[in-house]
């Protein structure tokens, strides 16, 4: 399982060539207000549709995917069961479609659920000592807030590279490099990270944010400069992010059927 994303540092468009961006997961998508790394889209309706049209991704034609699908007896039946009011494939129809089906992708509870709701064994010691970093010394939850674990804005977290991210795009702040927050829901099964997947683990992600930050003055306010972490402390990290992910057991147990 990768939680919708495609374990790709970029994703690949149309005869494999590769994109500019990582695919990034489909969770709780339905709480979230603006689309894409950079936010270009500002519905799920809006989004779906344009990885189908763009030249580089599925390089689609619309005149002829709707023909394709109205071809199919079965697919056309459906169709006009779900939108009565208008029963033909349309293009329309077929992004309402898509962006229900992605509303319904809500992440699986976890343990750390379960410890929020006050089942106090459900997190081992240093999952629990990780927690209390990543609220307080770290500063993580400065951006991943919430149950989702996002802030749902954009922000310059000082890596390399010269994607204008949302500074390029409507809405965006020119020459400001930033990018979305990701959720953090499953992410264990989401790596490689970053919108352009340049960090392959969660350790490497660590070590960004604790000595490995590129210093810009549009470096996002909200990023603890100068962040130092012993090697207990990362590791507490690691367990308590690892919490977030539904099918991980507690830090020092070996998963069922394991020797």
């Amino acid at each position: 399982m990768r939680s919708f994303s495609d374990g790709r540092p970029r994703a690949r468009g149309l005869n494999g060539a590769p994109l500019a961006r990582n695919t990034p997961a489909l969770w709780n998508l339905a709480w979230s207000r603006q689309y894409f790394w950079d936010g270009r889209a500002p519905s799920l309706e809006a989004q779906v549709l344009q990885p189908i049209a763009a030249p580089d991704e599925m390089a689609g034609d619309w005149p002829v995917i709707l023909d394709r699908l109205a071809a199919d007896v079965g697919l056309a039946a459906a169709f006009a069961v779900a939108f009565p009011e208008a029963p033909a494939i349309s293009q329309a129809s077929i992004a309402k479609a898509l962006a229900s089906y992605v509303r319904s992708l809500v992440s699986p509870p976890t343990r750390f659920d379960a410890w929020i709701a006050g089942e106090a064994g459900a997190l081992a010691a240093p999952e629990v000592r990780g927690f209390r970093l990543f609220t307080g010394k770290a500063g993580c939850v400065l951006c991943h807030v919430g149950w989702r674990f996002t802030d749902d804005r954009f922000h310059d977290i000082g890596l390399p590279g010269k994607d204008a991210g949302r500074g390029a795009v409507a809405g965006g702040t020119p020459g400001l490099p930033a990018f979305k927050t990701p959720s953090l829901r499953e992410l264990t099964h989401t790596a490689p990270y970053m919108h352009d997947g340049s960090l392959p683990s969660l350790a490497a992600v660590l070590k960004h944010y604790a000595g490995g930050l590129r210093r810009r003055p549009s470096l996002a306010p909200n990023i603890k400069r100068g962040l130092r972490l012993s090697a207990s402390e990362r590791a507490d990290l690691l367990q308590f992010l690892r919490t977030l992910s539904s099918d991980t057991v507690p830090a020092g147990q070996q998963p069922a059927g394991r020797q």
